[in-house]
């Protein structure tokens, strides 16, 4: 599971900045879909070959409880998920009383803290902290966000305290691992224990009733599946208004510990800009995914028609994903998602010699050729299955670079249906071939030279 760090501090100290820093690498990766929304205070960041989830908690319960409050009851929720807190303050403005309360909360949490000390740049680092060693807090850091100065340094240090990274094996694992994922109160633990036949888990007619993921691990048919459910158990007695908005947090990690995801929405709501803002993440990881419309059977017929077409203009952007409509409190159409994960799953680790996918390579070229780019035309050579979960294909030739958008989503459209995937994404990547006489110098042979001399004597007597 990706370790997570979260941004704590006052406003205006650079935690969005720090942010950008953090995921600069995965901010632009599903960006680009028309209808795709993005949760901006949650992302993605890596570091070497560690990865880690950010999370900024400006503006996460920014209404929660009074002025006086120095975090709100959100912010408090994703520091309890953190692996790591990094406390930024001021290095301009110096200490401030609204610095002093956030320490003394922090102090008061079971979390390593790292005090990070923001907007340095112009100024003497030593002094800069010097106003922050009362804090108390052991590990201090000197960074200019903006800039980027420090940041390499406060990586390399944080990523020390992280668990190692386990190696992700190629294979597809013997357990089927299902993420249950979706907003609360839309249905997703009475769906698990629809799908489990028991009441495995605690489920409340309350949004929000259940906080931390849980895995479920099941048999069926003789395939071994493990259920994550984001929605694990917490007693009602534990409830508050407060902190029941989504946990992204939990959401991300379910998501990228998957093999299949089933988002679950409300028939009733359709599709919100927080389904959409899950549909990205699960898009960033490359999972295969279901949707299932839960509570159906409630719908009159125009009402269902209306959520279908709603659904169709929604989705464009993601056209393999495959939707399900079902009502998890009577079991209608339960029974169909496990012939679809497990497709979706084969889909997603699917073994093919490169010999086979060339020969379907040149089958679509010969139907489909490149379009001419001046005087040449893109020559497709070879292909190879580069990865699985999500699903990779490398295409080798030259001038790939040339090859128009719409001839590169001919060649995914057409691998798909004749590899006949279901519900999971495939990625088709092209690759130019080494120019094998690139850097090798023209030598001469013997006889060149020969001729060569001559023709020179020819032009010194005219």
């Amino acid at each position: 599971m990706k370790p997570v760090i979260a941004l704590v501090g006052r406003p205006n100290v650079g935690k969005s900045t720090l942010f950008n820093r953090l995921t600069r690498s995965r901010d632009a990766l599903v960006a680009d879909f028309a209808g795709l929304t993005r949760d901006r205070q949650y992302g993605e960041g890596s570091h070497g070959e560690h990865r880690f989830v950010v999370v900024d908690t400006g503006g996460i319960g920014e209404n929660d409880g009074g002025i006086d409050q120095p975090m709100g009851q959100q912010a408090r929720q994703a520091i309890s998920e953190a692996t790591t807190v990094l406390f930024m303050v001021d290095g301009r403005a110096g200490l401030t009383a609204a610095d002093q309360n956030i320490a003394r909360e922090l102090r008061s949490l079971d979390k390593p803290v790292h005090l990070v000390v923001n907007k340095t740049d112009g100024v003497d680092e030593n002094v800069a902290q010097a106003d922050f060693f009362a804090l108390g807090f052991a590990h201090i850091h000197a960074i200019a966000a903006s800039h980027g100065r420090g940041v390499t340094q406060l990586l390399d240090e944080l990523v020390d305290t992280f668990p190692p990274v386990e190696e992700e094996l190629d294979e597809a694992p013997d357990s089927i691992r299902v993420a249950i994922v979706g907003r609360p109160n839309v249905g997703k633990s009475t769906l698990v224990n629809r799908l489990l036949g028991e009441e495995r888990v605690v489920v409340f007619d309350m949004a929000g009733t259940t906080r931390d993921a849980i895995h479920i691990p099941f048999e069926r048919n003789d395939q071994r599946y493990i259920l994550i459910d984001t929605a694990g158990i917490r007693r009602r007695g534990k409830v508050f208004e407060a902190i029941e908005k989504f946990s992204v947090i939990k959401a991300m990690q379910a998501i990228d510990e998957a093999n299949v995801v089933i988002l679950v929405v409300d028939a009733r709501e359709g599709i919100t800009d927080q389904d959409l803002s899950l549909l990205g993440h699960v898009m960033e990881a490359g999972r295969s995914l279901l949707i299932a419309v839960n509570k159906w059977d409630g719908l009159d017929s125009d009402h269902k028609e209306r959520v279908k077409a709603e659904l169709k203009r929604r989705l464009e952007f993601i056209p393999w994903a495959r939707v399900h409509f079902i009502s998890a409190l009577h079991g209608t159409g339960v029974g169909d998602l496990f012939g679809f994960v497990q497709r979706a799953w084969q889909s997603a680790f699917l073994r093919m010699s490169s010999s086979k996918l060339t020969a379907m390579m040149e089958a679509m070229v010969a139907s489909y050729q490149p379009p001419m780019a001046g005087r040449y035309r893109a020559k497709l050579r070879y292909a190879n299955l580069c990865g699985t979960n999500p699903l990779r294909i490398v295409i080798h030739g030259n001038r790939v670079e040339e090859l128009p958008d719409g001839y590169r989503r001919y060649l995914e459209n057409r691998f798909r249906e004749q590899l006949k995937l279901e519900g999971t994404p495939l990625k088709v990547e092209f690759k130019n071939g080494d120019n094998p006489f690139a850097g090798r110098k023209n030598v001469l042979t013997e006889r060149q030279v020969r001729r060569r001399q001559r023709l020179l004597k020819h032009v010194r007597k005219k």
